[in-house]
């Protein structure tokens, strides 16, 4: 478990990739159907920390490993995903990697952040692999949308007890995403399932939605000026309601969800952590009841309503301490959300593009699906011949359209 913020608590886990790695030669590894010469599927992390282990898992299928620059510990979540963002641009334009079949990727603490990276820029990766770890960490940082998977799935490996239940519930509240079970699936199993997805820049049908303008790209529609006034009961939120993901008020600090117990095993503590915690601790009970281990203690935040003060027992090597604390609650933001559908009909060459709380919106076409007529909320624009981008905005029931600058 590791707190992205007061608003948020991280639980995860650490596994191998996977469990087992049987013996194969090179005509075993999975072959993408079509890959441009010269090009190559990636895989994309967020920690420039993974990269070396991604490197190793993948060096013998010829893959690519994009990472951003090394970031400071305490980087906030935002900032990490924008910057993941900006080094797989530049694998692009490099032309090293091929934009068809990028996957986003973490394994331990940062499988959590594969949804959460999804849910912010839905249209850069083809698909993304979670290895261990917890969903419901993204989930409480409120910024999951189910619609941003839509295509782009995640596959989910892990061991947890209650991890099945939890993909199943996650599935049936409209998240894409599949689980299964790390003990056996190979690594051969992981890559095929991850090339059976591909990124379809132009793909027909597109839908988005998100909390801000600066994550407002979508495929070929970028919103970008929101208006909570702007309603339509049409397109609902596919917004996940975050859990109660209370916490205890000591600090922010990372522990093993693998550990078989007793308690909580700390492994990790932010630079400049100034609490009464120590890594190597382990928090063994919480209000006089024992903590068999790290699911075990997530049940029992799980079930606090109500920010109080508890006492909770620590064991340090062969002592017990005792620490006066309080369960605290998240704060959460009222939050407005603007969603956008996008789908091209060939045979009639039209676009139709409908929104939510959108006011102004980036419109890229391709040649092949010119001349089309294009409809937002009902307003249309006819005969649209050249491709390329355009600006359009709806003022007082009126479509304008300009060519991008």
């Amino acid at each position: 478990m590791r707190n992205w913020s007061r608003k948020s608590a991280l639980a995860c886990a650490t596994i191998s990739l996977l469990a087992a790695r049987a013996a194969r030669s090179q005509t075993d590894l999975p072959v993408p159907a079509a890959i441009p010469p010269g090009k190559a599927p990636a895989i994309a992390v967020l920690d420039a920390a993974e990269a070396e282990q991604w490197q190793t898992w993948t060096k013998d299928l010829g893959w690519k490993v994009i990472a951003p620059a090394a970031m400071p510990a305490n980087a906030a979540i935002d900032a990490r995903v924008q910057a993941a963002a900006q080094a797989v641009d530049q694998a692009i334009q490099s032309g090293a990697v091929d934009p068809a079949h990028i996957y986003i990727a973490g394994r331990g603490e940062s499988a959590a952040a594969v949804f959460y990276t999804i849910s912010r820029t839905p249209d850069l990766w083809a698909a993304g692999i979670a290895l261990g770890g917890n969903p419901m960490a993204a989930i409480n940082s409120d910024r999951i949308f189910a619609g941003n998977f839509s295509a782009a799935p995640v596959l989910w490996v892990s061991g947890g007890s209650g991890d099945a239940a939890l993909a199943q519930k996650l599935k049936a509240a409209g998240l894409n995403m599949e689980w299964r079970a790390a003990s056996g699936l190979t690594d051969t199993a992981a890559f095929t399932w991850l090339l059976e997805h591909t990124r379809h820049p132009f793909a027909a049908s597109i839908d988005c939605e998100t909390n801000s303008p600066t994550f407002g790209s979508c495929y070929w529609l970028q919103m970008t000026k929101f208006d909570s006034g702007e309603r339509n009961d049409v397109l609902p939120s596919t917004h996940l309601a975050p859990g109660n993901s209370a916490s205890l008020d000591l600090g922010g600090f990372s522990a093993k969800a693998d550990d078989p117990g007793p308690g909580l095993l700390i492994s990790k503590l932010p630079d400049k952590y100034s609490g009464p915690l120590k890594v190597g601790d382990r928090i063994v009970e919480l209000e006089g009841r024992p903590i068999a281990n790290a699911r075990a203690y997530l049940d029992m935040m799980a079930k606090y309503t109500e920010e109080k003060r508890v006492a909770v027992m620590i064991q340090r090597g062969k002592d017990r301490l005792r620490l006066d604390t309080r369960v605290v609650l998240p704060v959460r933001d009222t939050m407005v959300t603007a969603r956008v559908q996008g789908k091209y009909d060939p045979e009639t060459r039209g676009i139709d593009i409908v929104s939510r709380s959108v006011t102004e919106m980036k419109v890229t076409l391709p040649a092949e699906w010119l001349p089309a007529l294009l409809s937002w909320n009902g307003l249309t624009l006819e005969n649209i011949t050249q491709p390329g981008c355009l600006l359009l905005t709806i003022e007082k029931e009126i479509l304008h359209a300009a060519v991008c600058r």
